[in-house]
C-alpha cells in the first residue's frame, strides 16, 4: 500500500504560478498511475491531471487544460504538477492520488478509479 504526501500549497497571487509535489512511500511507485484532483468548498472533487506509469502519457481536466503540466520521477518516487496563470477559481484543496492494477479508466480522471489518496494541500489564489 502506498502512502502519499502533498506539498507546495499556500497563497498564490492571481496570474501567478503554482508547483505542487507528491511524495510516495510504502509501495512500488512505478506500478501506479498517478493523478491530481482538487476540491473547493461546497463542490465535488475535480480532476486536474493524470500521468501514466512511465510518464509517457498525460491527461488534463478541462478547467486547467493549457495551464498545467504533470511529471513524475520514478527514481525519486515523486510526482509534480505545475500550473500557471492561476485564477481565484483555482482555489481548492489539491490531492495526489494513485491508481492500482484494478483501475482501467484512471486516465478519464474519475476519482473512483484511484485507490490511494494523500491528505491534501490547500491552495488559495488571492491578492
Amino acid at each position: 500500500q502506498v502512502q502519499l504526501v502533498e506539498s507546495g500549497g499556500g497563497l498564490v497571487q492571481p496570474g501567478g504560478p503554482l508547483r505542487l509535489s507528491c511524495a510516495a512511500s510504502g509501495g512500488t511507485f512505478s506500478k501506479y498511475a498517478m493523478g491530481w484532483f482538487r476540491q473547493a468548498p461546497g463542490k465535488e472533487r475535480e480532476f486536474v491531471a493524470a500521468i501514466s506509469w512511465t510518464g509517457a502519457n498525460t491527461y488534463f481536466g478541462d478547467p486547467v487544460k493549457g495551464r498545467v503540466t504533470i511529471s513524475r520521477d520514478n527514481t525519486k518516487n515523486t510526482m509534480t504538477v505545475h500550473m500557471n496563470s492561476l485564477k481565484p477559481e483555482d482555489t481548492a484543496d489539491y490531492y495526489c492520488a494513485a491508481a492500482g492494477d484494478r483501475s482501467l479508466y484512471w486516465w478519464k480522471g474519475d476519482p473512483y478509479e484511484f485507490d490511494y489518496w494523500g491528505q491534501g494541500t490547500q491552495v488559495t489564489v488571492s491578492s
